[in-house]
């Protein structure tokens, strides 16, 4: 079944009265887990649309990439190096879930190449800390349960915990639609413990977009969550909110999405 999320009645986007007060940025957008490139192909058309450069650089592990024995560091080199080797410079670095992870490391190799880092709905990881150690308990062991019983350490999400967290605004069949297209996630990089030390030497202004229906993290308590929680540790940041789950509005919303990107990126 061909489900087109993206005939959802669209918000309304505040658009100026005139092309000419958008300012043109280039963004480098990086996806998360049980995602691939592919994720920001809606949002990244909108983008253009408004007249920015925007690219979304595959990483080891995901796509086509059958190799699923990948590391961190493997990750944020290759946007790094995508990033150099495409010559791009004075760039928004933005980054989704566990995107954020990538974004900080990457930053750490491209520190004279970045405008401005963006977090949405993104991990903002202590230094020393993996991503694992940011769900709850139960939510840990759920994970580890699931990396048990793979074949070749990776994670595959079972359908109604993908449809109640990761995409709880959608409709059920655009839930399956989505589902349907996603890969076990390489489990490695999930549990690797990072250095961010430069990271949090680094002035780069940041932004955190926080979709607030977001079902992923527990909403409400103090130890999780997306934002204040990790968002706090950015120090000085742009915030922004919307509408929105973890996954959803990014293919039934595309043109809210990236106008709420281009206002976490703008000066």
């Amino acid at each position: 079944m061909n489900i087109q999320p993206h005939r959802n009645q669209p918000m309304p986007v505040p658009f100026p009265p005139s092309p000419g007060k958008i300012q043109p940025l280039t963004f480098v957008l990086v996806h998360g887990a049980w995602a691939d490139a592919s994720f920001w192909d809606r949002v990244a058309a909108e983008l253009r649309r408004m007249g920015h450069a925007v690219h979304s650089p595959e990483y080891p592990g995901h796509g086509g990439d059958p190799n699923t024995n990948v590391t961190h560091s493997m990750l944020s080199r290759s946007v790094a190096d995508y990033i150099v080797s495409h010559g791009l410079r004075d760039i928004v670095l933005a980054g989704h879930s566990f995107g954020g992870t990538i974004v900080q490391k990457t930053a750490e190799l491209v520190p004279d190449r970045l405008k401005r880092l963006v977090f949405m709905n993104a991990f903002v990881l202590k230094d020393g800390e993996s991503a694992s150690e940011e769900f709850p308990p139960q939510a840990q062991s759920f994970f580890e349960q699931l990396r048990a019983s793979s074949s070749n350490d990776t994670i595959m999400l079972p359908f109604p915990f993908y449809r109640d967290a990761f995409a709880n605004l959608a409709s059920l069949e655009q839930a399956r639609w989505m589902h349907e297209r996603i890969q076990p996630e390489p489990a490695k990089p999930l549990y690797e413990k990072l250095d961010l030390k430069t990271f949090y030497k680094l002035t780069t202004p940041k932004s955190y977009l926080y979709l607030t229906e977001d079902n992923v993290m527990p909403q409400g308590q103090p130890n999780y969550g997306w934002h204040p929680h990790m968002s706090s540790r950015l120090g000085l940041f742009r915030l922004l909110k919307s509408p929105g789950d973890h996954m959803t509005f990014v293919y039934t919303h595309p043109q809210w999405i990236a106008w709420r990107l281009y206002e976490a990126g703008r000066d």
